[in-house]
């Protein structure tokens, strides 16, 4: 048995700050909201104080895990927390779901029975969550890109802030056309993006906790590649799967030309480690070699 491991890790520290600075900044808007759509009657602040409540659990959740993850492995928990990020992407993606659908609810009602509203506070208070979200959504952005944990927290933010955006113009038409039915439309409107955006995020996380198959990567054309390697006979029982952001994991078992010794099999395994790493990005290898074995040879083996 054989394996190898390549790791990467982005500066963890400087991760966990921008977090902390979102979660305070969104504590402070979620209760400004609050208040204001309180005193307003606005449903369309309210939904947005719900979503912002939603951010500060998920930022919270994300902080949480981004620690767990970097926690050493031991005895009991051989991988450490290192699936935590995944996890709170599951859940994150999940509350942005749930969240829509309430909004969606609420806003129906509403609409058949608009009710006046105070629309320069809502005005104001919008810009303020528009400023405070957007500055958060700058943080996270650059880890957003590589990792499913920070995505979920700056997808979080993004669509909070695009809502305070729909919020503000439905401030001012209130303000200066008395269209208060409008507040139902936006908060519907809101909804509706919150389950687009979230849907697609619980998919993904989803299926890293399922341990399926990424959707780039092709199974056929890893073993194709690696049977193409001098004394490989043919790659199979394969398993392929996300640990987590950073490690994508292969298990295999290989059937060989030769019955060669350890050594040479070691400098064999270096050389598949290279290849699948360089070619689709795999950094972590288990390899069972076998010779004139009597097992089933097909790539996907039902256990």
């Amino acid at each position: 048995m054989g394996h190898a491991h390549a790791h990467n890790h982005q500066h963890p520290d400087l991760r966990g700050r921008n977090l902390l600075i979102s979660i305070f900044l969104n504590i402070l808007i979620t209760i400004a909201q609050i208040i204001g759509g309180l005193v307003s009657g606005s449903l369309s602040l309210l939904s947005d104080a719900l979503h912002n409540f939603s951010d500060v659990i998920s930022l919270i959740i994300s902080y949480v895990a981004s620690k767990l993850s970097k926690q050493k492995a031991s005895a009991s928990r051989t991988f450490g927390f290192k699936r935590a990020e995944i996890l709170a992407a599951f859940i994150n993606a999940s509350t942005l779901v749930i969240v829509a659908v309430i909004l969606i609810i609420e806003a129906v009602k509403c609409f058949f029975d608009p009710q006046e509203i105070e629309s320069s506070l809502v005005i104001w208070l919008s810009i303020v969550a528009i400023l405070g979200n957007g500055f958060s959504v700058l943080l996270l952005k650059k880890d957003s890109k590589s990792n499913l944990n920070m995505r979920s927290a700056y997808l979080h933010l993004i669509t909070d802030m695009l809502a305070s955006v729909a919020v503000l113009i439905g401030g001012l038409l209130m303000k200066y056309y008395q269209l208060f039915w409008v507040d139902s439309v936006l908060t519907f409107l809101i909804a509706v993006y919150l389950i687009w955006v979230g849907w697609d995020l619980l998919k993904t996380s989803t299926k890293m906790i399922m341990l399926f198959t990424p959707d780039h990567i092709n199974i056929q054309e890893v073993v194709k590649t690696v049977n193409q390697i001098p004394k490989v006979k043919k790659l199979h029982h394969v398993h392929i799967w996300n640990l987590s952001d950073d490690e994508l994991h292969l298990e295999a078992h290989l059937d060989l030309y030769e019955d060669i010794s350890i050594t040479e099999f070691d400098s064999l395994l270096i050389t598949i480690e290279q290849v699948l790493h360089n070619e689709f990005n795999i950094n972590h290898v288990t390899i069972q070699p076998e010779y004139d074995k009597a097992d089933p040879k097909e790539i996907i083996v039902q256990d």
